[in-house]
Parts: structure tokens; C-alpha cells; sequence
């Protein structure tokens, strides 16, 4: 069994690891998408102003609106210009900017929004170190007068924390986003300037917008920052959110006019004749914001390489999809001329069984009413609920019951075949009834003398309810497509312990079923193909099984299967490096079960957690159309790997719901199998749960 401890272990890790992704995620999501970049000219009315005082309505721009006593406002000096950019560093414009201003030798202040100051530590630094005055411009650039309290001063202190992490300094003046001047002031923008004003912070509205967020002409952006009088004034301009080369053109204009008119240019601070209200960080400010921007970068970089992956996996996905299809063509076409001459030589059919009392009569009576001369050799392995009894009481002809201690499948086949009188033998399980025609075609390849093992065509016989039916669509969909396809490509990993039929001989020649493994039929096939056989697939040649039908017994199945399908490929790793038949398992089959069975599924928490991310953030419509598109894309092939079985379409409609469960439990079993294996931990092999479902096919009447 396997250890619990490591179990819990891995569980914790894939927790931690799925809950840290969320977080990047959220933080990314946050960011970069819960509030826009508009310019503060374009935010709407909030509301009315009956609650501005009126000393703020008519006062400086400038506002210090303290806890306690009246809000007091100041003005520039006449004469006097404090240029202002909004929503940067941005890495285009800003430099240009910088650039024009140092040209000039006049210092600016710059409110920046936190989420960019963190993209651009280097640009937030260089504006502090080329003299210029830093301040804040909310983090996300939220509107605060529609925000509530806890999330403004979140955005406040994020952003803070960004200028601290970025240049070492903070700093007290605060610019809310899509405010402007003193009478657009709203009731809702006046609470929002009172609480930064509770938390330390100076607002700077603005006298002069020169709306070149526009992008409404250099000539217009120069005439509306060009000042009527001698007033001083706070003009507007930005610096990022889009196109900014009309700005960088008018600031130009703009300063050589004004500096030749005699005006004087200022910080915001010495503008109106304050103390400088940029200080150095503390050591833990500075550290906090530090982490603040290698977390942001963090989340940009893992939302990049995720982006990445979920192209290449959805690029991937859809060159699988259109390849099945073409084999699946291919493959019908092809084994419609049929193998060569008929082969008509007895079979031995080997039926390995513990504790299989329930179906054991239906397998056994099915496979002697097979229209092929068969022997059928039961080996009873150690059951503890009479299958041997049971077998023997039916007294049928052409029936022997071998019986040996609990010692596992592998060497109750090898038993079976040491007994097995045919050089052709059928192994099927315990819970498999096969058709009347079954065991004939499923010998017909034999007819090919490189041919050494042949799948046949396992079918869920319990389908009732919605677990059912999706282990029926996989059993059609998901197996059968991929073996025709392995077929072709003279791959094939597996042939099913339900349905199949190997070269006695050859099984002898290479040591008979081996017991390293959980899927003993995956490494006996892989073993078989290594020593130069050829493994085909016949889909005429159908069998029915018992799927499990609880969540339970199909995770115990899956893991299983996943666990000991991963220990094959392990072992039979060498015939990568090998040619001939062996070299296609290994650089075909190998190659496709690593990416299609064990890498892609661990995207599967991935995925979902970007789904949802998409939802919430993204354009909701773009992924609910990216899902139906995928889903289209399962739905067409389905349809036509049902039309190739000959099953009818119904089932299909469960499809959209597979994807919210059945889905998400393979590929939890995927991760359990893989964690398992890299801890080193073994299993031992269980049988499934039986249900007495099966029946032996009506025979046609003559």
C-alpha cells in the first residue's frame, strides 16, 4: 500500500502550488484588469456637491483636509507653473518627456500609478534622481469616489509601498484618478479626499487640463496649457495610457514659450511654498515594497510562461485531434482488405480470476459460444468467494479450472499459459464478456506473420447513469481513436487485459507476463514490441466489461492503470534510444504517453484556474467561446469515433458535463500517480469492484 504520509504530502504541495498560481493570478487580475486607464477627463459624473465646503469648491488645488479642524487649501505663486504628468512611467513616454524637461532644466511632479511604478522601478527612480517631485496616483488608477473605504486605502498604501520599493522614498502627495479641478469636485470625490486626507496625504487637483489625452493636436494641447493671466497654475498632462507623442511635441512648444514669457516652473511643492513632502522609506517600507514588486513581476512572468504553455497545449491539442481523425480514416480504409488468408487454428483463452463469482459464468459461457474452437483455462487465484467451485459446478466441456495461491494476475496468466494448449492465446478479465465473433477476428491479424499480440475492441457494458456513460465515451472516444492511430504508426503501448490475443511463443521467448508492474498488459505489449513484434489493433473484435461505478472504484481503477502504466514506460525507456519496431515504440509511443498522458494533464488545475481567472478578469465572452469551441471540437470527433463503432450518439450529450468532473478526476490521478512514483512508494494490485451486469450476447438464431 501506499504510504498516507506521502500521500498528504503531495496533496499539500499541489494545494500550495494550485493556491499560489491563484494568487498570481488574482494578483495579476487586479492589477492589470479590475480598473482602467482611462484619463481623468474621461471619468462621468458622480453626483452632486452639496457637501464641498465651500472653501475647497473655491479654494487652492492644493488640499490638506485633515481629521480635525477645517480643510485648508493653497495656490500657486503667481508666475508660477507646477507641470504634472499622470498614469506613468510609462517605458515609451516618459523617457521622451524626461528628456524634454531636463532639456529645458525644469523638474516636474509626476503622480504615478503603483502597478506601472512596479513594471518600471527603474523609470520611478530615475524621475526621483533627476530631481523631479514624486506622487501617488492609486495603484490599480481606481476611482476612489466610487470605491469603498477599505479598498482606497488599499490602493493608497499599495501604491505607496510600489514608490518606496522602486526609489526608497515616500511621499504624501496623492492626485486621485479622473478628478480635475476644484467646482468638479463631487460629494463622493470630497469623502474620498477626506480619508486620504485622515491617512496623511495632500490632494493636488489641477487649474489647467490640457486634455491631451485627447490626442486633439500639439497646437491645441500648447493653447490649453498656456495660462490666461499670471495666476499660478497646476497644469495636467500625462505621461502614459496610450499615445503620447502629441504631448512630448506641445511640452516642448509649450516650455520654450512660457520659460521666453518669463514663467518659472516648480515642483508642486515649491509651487505653493510648502515643506517637500518626499521623504526617505523606512528600511521595513522599503523591503515591503521591494517584495510588493518581485511578487508583481513574479505573477507577470508565471501569467506570461502560462499563456505560453496553454497555447502550445491547446496548439498540441488540436494537432492530436485532426491526426486521430486522419488515422481513424486511414485505419478503416486499411483494414477493410482484411489480414491474408483466414486463420481457423484453436485458441486457448486464458481467464485470470479472483474472486469473480459474479460475472465468471458469463465470461466462460460467452467465450464457448464463440464461432472459433476454443479451450478455456480458469486460473483461480487464491478466491475466497468460490469462483473455482462455481466454475467447475457448471461442468462445461472444453473448460479447466487451474488453481493456485493469492499471488497476483501476472502469475496466474503466466500459469494459464504454461497449460495453454494453442500457440494462439486470448486473455481476457474475469468481467469480460466477449461476442460470439470475438475470438475469430480477434486471430484474424495472425495471419501476418509479424504480428506477435493483437487489441481488441473492449466496450463498456454498464452504462447507465452519468459516470457510465463517460467511461463509454472514453472507452470509444479517447481509447479506441488512439489505437487506431498507435496501429499506424506501429506503436502500440497496450493491449487491454480485457481483449486480447499474443503469439504463445512469443510470450514464452520473452519471459512470459512480467510482475515489476501494475499494468502488466502495458509492460507485456511494450516488452513484446521491443523484442520485434508488430501489435495491431481489430476493432471488429468486441468485448464487454464492467466499468467501475462509483467515483471511488474508478479512482482506484485509474490509478492503478496511470500508476502502473508510468512504471512501464520507465522500464522500457531503453527503446528510445533502440531501432527497428522497438525505436517506433520508443520515439512514437513513449514519446506520445509522456505528452498526452502524463504532461498535459498536469496542465488540467492549470487550466481551470485560468478559466475561472478568464471569467472573472478577461473578456468573459472570449473564454465561454474559446471553451464551446473546444467543446465542438471533442463534440465532432466523438460523433465520428461513435459512427466508426457503430454506437449510437446519445450518450454525446453528457459530454459538457464530463468536462466539470470525470475530467478534472483523471487528472488528479495523473498527479497522484506521478507524485507517487518520484516518492518511490509501491502498490499492490487490487481488483475492481464486480456488479453482476453481465450477461452473455444473444446468439443469432439459425
Amino acid at each position: 500500500m501506499v504510504r498516507q504520509g506521502t500521500m498528504r504530502t503531495h496533496w499539500l504541495l499541489l494545494s500550495a502550488l494550485v493556491l499560489t498560481l491563484t494568487a498570481a493570478l488574482l494578483l495579476q487580475g487586479y492589477t492589470q484588469h479590475m480598473y482602467g486607464t482611462a484619463a481623468d477627463g474621461a471619468a462621468p459624473d458622480n453626483g452632486g456637491s452639496t457637501a464641498v465646503p465651500d472653501q475647497v469648491r473655491t479654494g487652492g488645488p492644493v488640499i490638506a483636509a485633515a481629521q480635525d479642524g477645517a480643510p485648508r487649501t493653497v495656490r500657486p505663486a503667481a508666475g508660477t507653473i507646477a507641470l504634472t504628468f499622470d498614469d506613468g512611467p510609462d517605458p515609451r513616454w516618459t523617457p521622451q518627456i524626461l528628456a524634454v524637461l531636463h532639456r529645458h532644466g525644469v523638474h516636474a511632479t509626476f503622480f504615478t500609478v503603483g502597478t506601472q511604478v512596479a513594471a518600471e522601478p527603474d523609470l520611478a527612480r530615475r524621475i526621483v534622481a533627476e530631481g523631479h517631485q514624486i506622487g501617488i496616483h492609486t495603484f490599480t488608477h481606481a476611482d476612489l469616489s466610487t470605491a469603498a473605504p477599505w479598498r482606497r486605502s488599499l490602493e493608497l498604501r499599495e501604491a505607496q509601498s510600489a514608490v518606496a520599493g522602486a526609489t526608497g522614498v515616500t511621499t504624501a502627495l496623492l492626485r486621485p484618478p479622473y478628478s480635475s479641478g476644484n467646482d468638479a469636485l463631487t460629494d463622493a470625490g470630497w469623502d474620498a479626499v477626506r480619508q486620504a486626507g485622515r491617512e496623511g496625504y495632500l490632494t493636488v487637483l489641477t487649474t489647467q487640463d490640457t486634455e491631451d489625452w485627447r490626442r486633439p493636436g500639439v497646437a491645441s494641447i500648447v493653447a490649453a496649457g498656456t495660462p490666461k493671466g499670471r495666476d499660478g497654475q497646476i497644469v495636467l498632462m500625462h505621461d502614459a495610457g496610450g499615445d503620447r507623442s502629441q504631448t512630448v511635441a506641445a511640452l516642448d512648444i509649450l516650455l520654450s514659450r512660457l520659460q521666453a514669457a518669463g514663467w518659472h516652473f516648480a515642483t508642486v511643492s515649491d509651487a505653493v511654498g510648502m515643506p517637500d513632502p518626499v521623504r526617505p522609506a523606512t528600511t521595513a517600507d522599503h523591503w515591503l515594497g521591494t517584495a510588493l514588486i518581485g511578487a508583481l513581476g513574479g505573477s507577470s512572468w508565471a501569467l506570461t510562461i502560462l499563456g505560453w504553455l496553454l497555447w502550445a497545449a491547446g496548439a498540441i491539442g488540436i494537432l492530436r485531434a485532426v491526426a486521430l481523425v486522419a488515422a481513424a480514416r486511414r485505419h478503416k480504409r486499411l483494414r477493410a482488405h482484411g489480414w491474408g488468408p483466414p486463420v481457423t487454428d484453436p485458441v486457448s483463452v486464458i481467464v485470470p480470476a479472483y474472486n469473480e463469482s459474479a460475472g465468471i459464468e458469463a465470461a466462460v459461457r460467452s467465450l464457448l459460444a464463440s464461432d472459433h474452437p476454443v479451450e478455456v483455462i480458469v486460473v483461480d487465484d487464491g478466491s475466497t468467494d468460490g469462483t473455482a467451485d462455481l466454475v467447475e459446478s457448471l461442468g462445461l466441456p472444453y473448460v479447466r479450472v487451474l488453481r493456485q495461491p493469492n499471488s497476483g494476475k501476472p502469475a496466474a496468466l503466466n500459469l494459464g499459459l504454461r497449460h495453454a494448449r494453442a500457440e494462439l492465446v486470448v486473455m481476457v478479465d474475469g468481467d469480460t464478456v466477449f461476442e460470439r465473433d470475438a475470438v475469430r477476428m480477434l486471430v484474424q491479424p495472425f495471419a501476418d506473420r509479424r504480428v506477435g499480440a493483437v487489441s481488441g475492441n473492449a466496450k463498456v457494458v454498464n452504462r447507465g447513469g452519468l459516470l457510465g456513460r463517460w467511461q463509454h465515451i472514453e472507452y470509444v472516444v479517447g481509447f479506441n481513436l488512439d489505437r487506431r492511430l498507435f496501429d499506424l504508426a506501429e506503436c502500440m503501448p497496450t493491449v487491454p487485459g480485457a481483449v486480447g490475443a499474443f503469439r504463445r511463443s512469443a510470450l514464452l521467448r520473452i519471459g512470459g507476463v512480467a510482475e515489476e508492474t501494475l499494468a502488466e498488459d502495458t509492460d507485456l505489449t511494450m516488452a513484446l514490441c521491443r523484442a520485434g513484434w508488430r501489435v495491431v489493433y481489430e476493432e471488429r473484435a468486441k468485448a464487454w466489461t464492467e466499468a467501475p461505478a462509483t467515483l471511488g472504484a474508478l479512482w482506484r481503477q485509474r490509478y492503478r492503470w496511470c500508476y502502473g502504466t508510468l512504471q512501464a514506460m520507465w522500464k522500457h525507456r531503453g527503446a528510445l534510444r533502440q531501432r527497428g519496431q522497438a525505436g517506433k515504440l520508443g520515439r512514437r509511443g513513449l514519446l506520445y504517453l509522456l505528452v498526452f498522458q502524463v504532461l498535459l494533464p498536469l496542465l488540467g488545475p492549470v487550466v481551470d484556474v485560468y478559466a475561472v481567472y478568464g471569467l472573472v478578469f478577461l473578456d468573459p465572452l472570449r473564454i465561454v467561446g474559446l471553451w464551446g469551441a473546444f467543446l465542438a471540437l471533442q463534440a465532432a470527433m466523438g460523433a465520428y469515433a461513435f459512427r466508426l463503432d457503430g454506437e449510437k450518439l446519445g450518450p454525446l450529450w453528457t459530454l459538457p458535463l464530463q468536462q466539470f468532473v470525470y475530467r478534472q478526476l483523471m487528472y488528479l490521478v495523473v498527479i497522484q500517480s506521478l507524485c507517487t512514483a518520484l516518492a518511490g512508494s509501491r502498490l499492490r494490485w487490487q481488483r475492481m469492484q464486480r456488479y453482476g451486469s453481465l450477461r452473455v450476447p444473444q446468439q443469432p438464431t439459425a
